[in-house]
């Protein structure tokens, strides 16, 4: 998918920089087109860019643009969700996992939660054997390209 951003009107409007506050709708794709996330159904996002509520590969493409711009760009893995890292899938051993409830099943797919030194990480299970388990770290949007669909509706320099 090639980038498309339209821009409306002619007349001179603040452009969004570093410390801009903006008022967006957006949704995120997949390049087949399936949507993976969006506010268009919704109140749009307010932030200010460079606060950490965007990835930097998202607000990379977000800089320059104006109210009235809608643009759809592809965001590369690499400045999504990162690439794949053979290294984040880990097979433990499975009586790791003994203080599940007789409700919950070791199956893939499974989303396990791990305490780590800085919070928590979650995990997906991918495969269940005899006496161990394999857990991908890596986040599921990893090494995917991302159709970044945006609407700014309001940028404010101040």
């Amino acid at each position: 998918m090639s980038d498309l951003i339209v821009s409306s009107g002619t007349e001179p409007k603040p452009r969004i920089r570093e410390g801009s506050r903006i008022t967006l709708h957006f949704a995120l794709l997949l390049p087949s087109g399936e949507e993976i996330d969006t506010t268009r159904r919704s109140q749009p996002a307010t932030l200010t860019l460079g606060d950490g509520n965007l990835l930097p590969g998202f607000e990379a493409v977000l800089l320059g643009m104006q109210e009235g711009d809608d643009a759809q760009i592809t965001v590369a893995a690499a400045e999504a969700f990162g690439e794949r890292n053979p290294a984040n899938v880990q097979v433990m051993p499975k009586d790791r996992f003994t203080d599940f409830g007789p409700d919950q099943t070791l199956e893939p797919g499974l989303m396990i939660s791990f305490q780590a030194a800085d919070g928590e990480l979650p995990g997906v299970v991918t495969d269940v054997y005899a006496d161990t388990v394999k857990i991908d770290f890596n986040h599921p949007l990893s090494g995917n390209d991302i159709v970044f669909d945006v609407s700014i509706l309001s940028v404010d320099n101040a």
